[in-house]
């Protein structure tokens, strides 16, 4: 049956577009791209797509079963962050169809982090892996790019010394830091006007560059606590940018990951650190992270998820990126029996 373009549940302004152009009912949109759709009738093609997904029910069916939901999320596999106990506690790494956000003070390691999820995208499948790409946006200037190439070397030689099959080794032949660095897209962004041109234009980047699969905003904060002070404005463009991010890790089957910045709110118990951007905001994110200092440690705590527990792991930053505790145990038991053998010989 189909339905008049004025009758979808869309926005007024993209009603009044489609119409203008002579697009009165869903027949004459179904059979048009996205990129069509946006061309003709002058709407970006996040709307576009969402367009589509309304007239189209090969697109998007009316109702999913349970099953089916839980069929498609096991289907999806995770990005691993290389510490094994924060990748335990997530149920395999950073979900893709989500979005996630990564909190904690200056120097706790979440750049650290989102380098390591970087490379990590990159691995290749028959190392567990997505062999997918990433695009960067740098929004503070902390992207440094000798750290990433430490990190991909010792991407590059793990992978190296766990080959044991053909597989592995045609892909070990490719899977070079040359090659991490070729896959990984960096923009900068200056101010918040220009993240949110970015974000617009995420629909378009995506479907000239399929293989993404791993989208990192760091920070998704300092843009707007630094130029924009008007609370309610930036609440509003804020959560119009989360509501554009969660559409795209949906719909694209990505991975989204933004950190974010702490700040200080007083409460009855007295001051105390908490994420920054408000109340409002913490409910923008499906997953949040939080990395601090628990008695000079570093941990990382899940502290909001429909999906996974409230759980606390340590991890630590070293010369080959972030790792888990058991990653240091390994090397401890390496180095000891190294030393064991010399004073044996």
């Amino acid at each position: 049956m189909q339905r008049s373009v004025c009758s979808l549940p869309l926005s007024s302004a993209v009603i009044s577009k489609l119409t203008r152009r002579g697009f009165q009912c869903t027949a004459d949109l179904e059979q048009l791209s996205a990129g069509q759709i946006s061309t003709e009738a002058g709407v970006t093609e996040e709307e576009a797509l969402e367009v589509l997904d309304l007239v189209n029910p090969q697109r998007c069916p009316v109702s999913v079963t349970a099953l089916e939901l839980l069929q498609r999320e096991t289907e999806l596999k995770p990005i691993v962050t290389s510490c094994f106990e924060l990748d335990q506690a997530l149920g395999g790494g950073i979900a893709l169809g989500k979005t996630t956000e990564i909190c904690g003070v200056p120097g706790i390691g979440k750049t650290q982090l989102c380098l390591q999820l970087a490379v990590n995208v990159q691995i290749p499948e028959c190392f567990g892996g997505l062999g997918a790409q990433c695009l960067f946006i740098d929004t503070e200037g902390t992207f440094f790019l000798q750290r990433l190439r430490d990190m991909a070397a010792a991407a590059v030689r793990r992978c190296s010394l766990l080959t044991e099959n053909q597989a592995q080794q045609d892909a070990t032949r490719t899977f070079t830091v040359d090659y991490i660095l070729s896959n990984l897209f960096v923009v900068r962004c200056d101010d918040s006007v220009e993240l949110l041109s970015q974000i617009s234009g995420l629909p378009s980047f995506l479907s000239n560059h399929p293989k993404v699969r791993l989208i990192i905003i760091d920070s998704i904060a300092f843009p707007f606590r630094l130029h924009l002070e008007d609370l309610p404005l930036r609440t509003r463009l804020l959560l119009g940018a989360a509501h554009q991010l969660v559409a795209l890790a949906t719909t694209r089957d990505a991975a989204v990951v933004m950190t974010n910045q702490m700040t200080t709110r007083v409460q009855g118990e007295g001051p105390r650190l908490v994420p920054a951007l408000g109340e409002t905001w913490g409910h923008a994110a499906n997953i949040r992270i939080l990395l601090q200092w628990t008695d000079f440690k570093r941990t990382a705590t899940i502290f909001k998820s429909s999906s996974h527990v409230t759980t606390t792991v340590q991890y630590q930053i070293n010369t080959d990126g972030f790792r888990g505790l058991s990653e240091q145990r390994k090397r401890t038991k390496v180095h000891t029996e190294t030393q064991n053998a010399g004073e044996t010989r």
